[in-house]
């Protein structure tokens, strides 16, 4: 596969997840399964339903969200990202916080986001994002 692989995984984490309709329609496969494992839920499987049920929420709970992408990588269909969400609240919309640290590495498959393996982390006091965060393979 080309470029486009990686370049299709960078555009959905660089979208506007609060803002822009259809999102979830245009960038992921409807037969999609992400495998979640969280610190603070444990192990989940998603599938299109569910990833579209927690980006509604995300937008009910957001004023606004952005990524900050550290590490991008491709092997031929599949792409490993680490990032960092970074929100505002709609109580304090003057306040951008980071909330989670991530690694994925997605599956492209008909140019949309099919198979998923992610793993978060919470933000915590002890984060040195200056050092840790610096661009690598972007």
């Amino acid at each position: 596969m080309s470029k486009k692989v990686k370049e299709i995984v960078k555009s959905f984490y660089e979208s506007d997840f609060i803002k822009e309709k259809n999102l979830i329609e245009r960038y992921v496969h409807p037969e999609l399964t992400l495998i979640w494992n969280s610190t603070t839920d444990g192990l989940s499987i998603l599938n299109f339903d569910d990833l579209k049920d927690f980006f509604n929420e995300v937008k009910r709970n957001y004023a606004d969200m952005r990524i900050e992408i550290s590490h991008l990588l491709q092997d031929d269909n599949f792409v490993t990202i680490r990032y960092k969400y970074y929100i505002t609240t709609v109580e304090n919309p003057n306040e951008e916080l980071g909330i989670a640290h991530f690694i994925a590495i997605w599956e492209v498959k008909d140019n949309q986001l099919y198979k998923g393996y992610q793993i978060s982390q919470p933000v915590t006091d002890k984060d040195d994002t200056q050092k840790s965060y610096h661009r690598v393979k972007v």
